[in-house]
């Protein structure tokens, strides 16, 4: 006030909060969220139904699925869906765990800040505290090669339980680790095993055992014309990037034929021209064609009556695939069509399945992509194993990529977690209250583990403590079915060495992002300016959502 006079800065309807209000505000949006999917986590973990606003359903305990299909309106808590995106992005599992432990990381700090520790010692205590933790699980990491099958299928396996593949885990784990092999290849001395060229295509219909690994491409696409033949051995495939009929111009343009006569050549010339496209096809030695686009239907009756096999429309992801389990290349311009360019596969053929026709197109020596079909009773269970194999997939990836895997079932959290009680107490200062809180909110995930099984938390954290003080009980870890410690490295419960430190270090980053909040002004949505808009300076903060609720949860 000056004078009396009160001077407006922000706009009208802006909503402002200051201090521990918006910081506990924001952590209890944030941990919301964690609640939200924590009982999604471990092998007893249930699923969701998701019903969005059109009406489609989603059912699924897959993390970062349930994170992007709600609607979340607070901007901290939307930070914990970057999260388990981030994390979804980076290693395809261990969405939930890097939610929960962010949560868990937050509501420690809370109870921090209410006795006067300043956020920025908590954040300082939190990153050297993940900081020692990375360091320390590097130490507990064992090897992985990378045709070590039984191994990374137990990786599979763990990315998988407690998804709704009942007694199929052990055959989809298989499926995803020949997948993830056929596709490895060492790249400037690196071993790279690109998920991307693994390509899964669903059809709902048979069972989950129907699932199959092809050493090939399947498309969803059928033949052009009836006419061309549904079965061609021994193909010679070329790869089109261009439309196979007549180009229209660059400019809008008019042509007028005043002649009956030149209207006739006018025809023809187009049919010549399109006859020429085929015969330089023909000319190359090609006997299928695979099309990016369109393929106007005269050229479609000249490819049937040569005998050849073409089909429209094809995706350019899936291209790119096509090229790399074919040997061939994409070529735009048909001049440059020779039979050098020309991809190879035993067999390409039409066949039916689940009343669709899809072609394949297999035997593809040395080929470095491949297809999973996925089949399945419903629509809904065909997403949620695409889902699945997702995590599955990517898992195996990470972990003969870094070939490095931990301990799962909370053994990793609970070693760290007595770790990190040691090293607090050689750090000294405020510092040494945040790393022990970082070390509690580690048991976050052992204690979800048995409450979602139906536990008790604190006897089961307790055996899994001593057990890991005794000599070489460092891959101890909780058996949800027996409720007793276990060693998981045996009972093959394993996970890749990325998908640890990722969840620790993005948990430990959101976190901190969160904890050094101590001001929010957001707009309100659709506001009108205020009498004194000519004064402000901060109300052009819009689409932070309207502060505090969080709606859709």
């Amino acid at each position: 006030m000056m004078g009396g006079q009160p001077i407006i800065i922000l706009k009208e309807g802006t909503e402002r909060e200051k201090g521990k209000g918006a910081a506990f505000n924001n952590i209890a949006a944030a941990r919301a969220v964690a609640d939200a999917v924590k009982s999604t986590l471990g092998p007893k973990g249930m699923d969701k139904m998701l019903v969005d606003s059109l009406g489609d359903v989603t059912i699924t305990n897959d993390g970062v699925t349930i994170l992007k299909e709600i609607e979340i309106e607070h901007p901290a808590a939307k930070m914990l869906v970057e999260v388990a995106k981030t994390q979804d992005d980076e290693v395809g599992d261990g969405t939930t765990s890097a939610v929960v432990l962010a949560g868990e990381l937050l509501k420690n700090a809370e109870s921090l800040v209410e006795q006067e520790v300043h956020p920025t010692v908590i954040v300082s205590g939190y990153r050297m505290a993940a900081a020692e933790a990375v360091r320390a699980i590097e130490k507990i990491a064992f090897p992985v090669k990378r045709d070590d099958a039984k191994l990374l299928a137990s990786i599979a396996s763990t990315a998988m339980s407690g998804r709704s593949v009942g007694d199929s885990a052990a055959f989809l784990a298989e499926i995803a680790v020949k997948a993830v092999q056929a596709v490895v290849e060492e790249v400037a001395g690196e071993v790279r095993a690109d998920v991307d060229n693994i390509l899964v295509q669903k059809k709902h219909g048979g069972n989950v055992k129907d699932t199959a690994l092809i050493q090939g491409i399947v498309l969803d696409k059928e033949r052009v014309h009836p006419r061309m033949p549904s079965y061609v051995k021994g193909a010679k495939i070329a790869l089109l990037n261009r439309a196979l009929e007549i180009k229209k111009t660059e400019v809008s343009e008019e042509i007028r034929i005043r002649d009956p006569m030149k209207l006739q050549k006018f025809l023809e010339e187009e049919e010549r021209s399109l006859k020429t496209m085929v015969d330089k096809i023909v000319a190359s030695g090609a006997n299928v064609v695979l099309c990016q686009k369109g393929i106007d239907d005269l050229v479609q009756h000249y490819l049937a009556k040569a005998g050849l096999f073409a089909v429209r429309r094809v995706k350019e992801s899936d291209m790119k695939k096509l090229a790399k389990a074919t040997g061939g290349r994409i070529v735009t311009n048909l001049d440059d069509l020779t039979k050098k360019e020309l991809g190879s596969a035993d067999i390409v053929e039409e066949k039916k399945i689940g009343g669709e026709d899809m072609t394949f197109v297999t035997g593809c020596k040395h080929a470095r992509a491949v297809t999973v079909l996925v089949r399945g009773g419903t629509e809904h269970v065909v997403d949620e194993i695409e889902r699945i194999l997702h995590d599955a997939l990517r898992v195996v990836s990470v972990a003969i990529e870094d070939g490095k895997a931990v301990p799962g079932g909370g053994a990793v959290e609970v070693e760290l977690s007595l770790h990190l009680k040691d090293y607090a107490g050689t750090v000294g200062g405020r510092e040494q209250l945040a790393i022990e809180a970082f070390a509690r909110a580690l048991e976050v995930i052992p204690r979800t583990l048995a409450e979602n099984a139906g536990l008790d938390a604190i006897d089961v954290l307790l055996k899994l403590r001593n057990e890991h003080q005794k000599r070489g009980g460092r891959s101890a870890g909780l058996n949800v079915f027996t409720g007793e410690p276990e060693d998981m490295t045996k009972s093959n419960v394993v996970e890749p060495l990325r998908v640890k430190t990722q969840a620790i270090e993005s948990a430990t980053d959101v976190a901190a992002m969160i904890l050094r909040i101590d001001d929010v002004i957001a707009s309100r949505k659709g506001a009108t300016p205020g009498p004194g808009s000519g004064h402000e300076h901060g109300g052009g903060m819009g689409g932070m959502g309207g502060m505090p609720g969080m709606g859709g949860m």
